[in-house]
């Protein structure tokens, strides 16, 4: 059993890591992006790239305000 908790705690800090906002963030986006390609029918690729420059900017002004 103390495998598993190991593996379950290593995935958790892999994909959590340090701010688990942009984790959310990364879920969020691609499941806004799989109910517009699957359902609405819209290519909308383009929603990752500027989720990721969002929440990259987002995070800086977070770490800068902290210092």
């Amino acid at each position: 059993m103390k495998y598993i908790g190991r593996f379950l705690v290593f995935w958790y800090h892999f994909i959590v890591g340090d701010d688990w906002r942009i984790a959310v963030a990364v879920v969020f986006g691609l499941s806004l992006v799989g109910y517009f390609v699957h359902v609405v029918h819209i290519q909308a690729w383009w929603l990752l790239p500027a989720l990721v420059v969002t929440m990259l900017s987002f995070s800086l002004l977070q770490a800068a305000r902290q210092k």
